[in-house]
């Protein structure tokens, strides 16, 4: 099986890799007179795939990144480390990604659903024994599950799948990215707050959330197969190939890919349009499947007349 077949199916996994939030991490940026986007394929540096805006005053790099990975990756290049020695200020999906005491309260506003349905109840006999069974492998009391939104479970199932398979929150490059500007004293700011990253959970209907739930638990077994099959992409900053796997998330995840991509890319296609009305140079290091596919950031900072270009 090929890559890319091995990864169509990965859908809540994908997420953890990139096209969600960094909620895991928490748990366990040139207006130009013609619109162009420019993806010199010939000429882009090894690596992990990174872009950049500017006009005569400023400088935006964008980097995809992997929000777990295993500790032995390696994606530092030089080009990597010579844009983010140049940035005055590093932006992030979240400011404080590495910030799991602020996560506690809005995991107990936004997570759970004490007086209200059991989990159990919203799912079939073959669903609970599969879920029981995960539970039991990660050591989680199944009754605790019982009061959380299906939302919050489907995130910590599919974030102890990838921790099974040898993925490290704290290897994450959202988290390596952090200590690094916080050591080199350069300034951290991000696109949203963890409250909203958690609200984009707890607003989703009953039956999305559901089927956030189930795709985690279809992915359990296979997760490192799947997850390494993403990172090999990724690394190699195969932009093609990782597309055909967003426009494979599309769809299947319906809703779930609006509130989770296409609405966010959006806001922060907005939020870098502004940062170029003034000057100075940032770095900005987002989940991968923001920067892959019709709905990426650099297609929508295109529409907005931003020329992209790929390093």
């Amino acid at each position: 099986m090929t890559i890319i077949n091995r990864i169509k199916h990965a859908g809540t996994l994908a997420a953890r890799l990139g096209a969600g939030t960094a909620l895991g991490v928490g748990l366990f940026a040139a207006v130009a007179g013609t619109p162009s986007f420019a993806l010199a394929q010939e000429a882009h540096q090894p690596g992990p795939a990174m872009w950049v805006v500017s006009d005569e005053d400023s400088t935006i790099y964008l980097f995809g990144t992997v929000h777990l990975l295993k500790p032995e990756t390696q994606w530092r290049t030089p080009g990597l480390e010579a844009a983010l020695t140049e940035a005055a200020e590093l932006w992030l999906e979240v400011p404080n990604v590495d910030d799991q005491a602020a996560a506690m309260p809005l995991i107990q506003q936004y997570g759970l659903n004490i007086g209200g349905e059991p989990l159990s109840s919203l799912l079939t006999d073959e669903e609970n024994a599969q879920l029981q069974a995960v539970a039991a492998a990660i050591g989680v009391p199944p009754q605790a599950m019982e009061v959380m939104q299906p939302w919050l479970v489907g995130l910590q199932v599919s974030v102890a799948a990838a921790v099974r398979a040898g993925y490290d929150p704290a290897s994450g490059v959202d988290t390596r990215l952090k200590a690094s500007a916080d050591e080199a004293g350069t300034t951290v700011r991000g696109f949203e707050t963890l409250e909203q990253q958690f609200r984009f959970f707890h607003d989703l209907p009953q039956e999305v959330q559901l089927q956030f739930l189930r795709q985690s638990l279809a992915t359990w077994e296979e997760a490192e197969e799947m997850l390494d099959s993403m990172v090999e992409l990724w690394a190699a900053g195969d932009v093609e190939a990782r597309s055909l796997v967003v426009d494979e998330m599309q769809a299947e995840w319906g809703q779930l890919y609006d509130v989770l991509l296409v609405d966010r890319n959006a806001d922060w296609a907005g939020q870098i349009q502004t940062m170029l009305e003034g000057s100075g140079t940032a770095f900005i290091a987002v989940g991968a499947a923001h920067l892959a596919g019709d709905d990426s950031v650099q297609s929508m900072l295109e529409d907005r007349g931003v020329t992209v270009t790929r390093r």
